[in-house]
């Protein structure tokens, strides 16, 4: 009875798993979740809890490619260093443009999303959002500078307090809920929560940090990935189940701006972890990957993001939820298609043994990939349409 308990509390107890664990959820956790349930009320709750429960297990499979990946390689990379590594300069051009796709448009809608959130939180409206969003940076630009020490920090707590809060919404909220907004679907919007739900489960450009923050425990890396996705599944269908149920299709775009105050907090702290991470990551990025300079680095981490959230406010170019799906599919799609790549690559070339291995045939690689190129197709064509 004691090994089997010394054993449990080595796998899942110790503060190393929590941490990393903690770091992939609060990553995952972010403006996507705040879009889920606009999406999920439009197409209807059943269909887009079959994208959820789909996708994520795809994403949990990707996922856990790329940790093999991550294994099998000795040194400090983030993912454009680990494609120039197995596929060659094309592959790290690649892998760069689809994380700087996707991690721009995650933290432009983070700053969307942030700024209304504060806005409506201070001055009951969001008229103010601009100048939030601003506030919110330069707050968030300082804590980057706090690096991986603050990042557990505010992984650690944040989420803890996104956990609390949804599951004191599903307490509170549940006699209210209806079935008829549970049960509504319309096929017009069969692919609406694709690229919202892709967005939402991503993460990938966190599993470097996390690896990092195992160091020395790295066989807890295929517990951490799965148990990490697993817990944020969950908590997406809490909170998209208590949204639509209650308000149908009366859900806005930043979801927690549907309810009062206390739970537009819950949407803050989504996007302020989210926000720190994926900031983090792009930093490693040119950090180790481009050996760019502390002010270009500055740059592109921070100035650029601004730059971009600045000129969508003003001439209101795009919207939360469509934000979230075209970098879900775009930066996403993209970077799946080329871990999966790189992880039949790393299987011949890698300079270290993994603490797992994936099997990955040709057919599953084929098959995942067209999954992620028809919804990049679909997504731009209700864009246009």
């Amino acid at each position: 009875m004691k090994m089997r308990w010394k054993t449990f509390n080595q796998r899942y107890l110790n503060k190393k798993f929590w941490a990393a664990t903690f770091t992939l959820v609060g990553t995952m956790i972010g403006a996507g979740i705040l879009g889920l349930p606009y999406a999920f009320s439009k197409s209807g709750f059943l269909i887009g809890l079959g994208w959820l429960l789909v996708l994520g297990g795809i994403l949990i499979f990707v996922k856990l490619c790329l940790g093999e990946v991550i294994l099998r390689t000795k040194g400090k990379h983030q993912l454009a260093g680990l494609a120039e590594k197995y596929l060659g300069k094309w592959g790290k051009n690649l892998m760069f443009f689809a994380m700087i796709f996707g991690i721009y448009s995650a933290l432009l809608a983070y700053l969307v999303g942030e700024g209304q959130s504060f806005s409506q939180l201070f001055t009951g409206g969001i008229n103010y959002a601009i100048y939030f969003g601003i506030g919110f940076w330069v707050v968030m630009t300082i804590l980057l500078r706090e690096g991986l020490k603050g990042l557990k920090k505010i992984e650690t707590w944040g989420v803890l307090v996104i956990i609390f809060i949804i599951l004191l919404m599903l307490g509170w909220y549940s006699p209210g809920i209806e079935g008829e907004n549970l049960s509504h679907i319309d096929f017009s919007f069969v692919f609406l929560p694709f690229g919202v739900v892709l967005f939402a489960l991503l993460g990938f450009s966190c599993l470097p940090e996390v690896e990092r923050e195992i160091k020395g425990n790295e066989k807890i890396l295929k517990k951490v990935i799965i148990i990490g996705s697993i817990i944020s599944i969950v908590l997406y269908s809490i909170f998209s189940f208590v949204f639509v149920g209650t308000l149908g299709k009366e859900v806005t775009q930043v979801a927690t701006l549907s309810f009062g105050n206390f739970i537009t907090v819950l949407g803050i702290f989504t996007m302020l972890t989210s926000y720190f991470v994926l900031s983090f990551a792009l930093k490693d990025m040119f950090d180790f990957d481009f050996n760019v300079s502390k002010l270009k680095n500055f740059l592109f981490v921070s100035l650029i993001p601004l730059g971009l959230y600045i000129f969508v406010s003003l001439f209101n170019l795009l919207s939360f939820v469509r934000i979230l799906g075209i970098g879900g599919v775009v930066g996403g799609g993209l970077t799946g298609i080329l871990i999966l790549l790189m992880n039949k690559r790393a299987k011949k070339q890698g300079n270290r043994k993994p603490e797992y291995k994936i099997k990955l045939p040709w057919l599953i690689v084929i098959i995942l990939s067209l999954i992620f190129v028809t919804g990049i197709f679909f997504e731009f064509f209700f864009s246009l349409f």
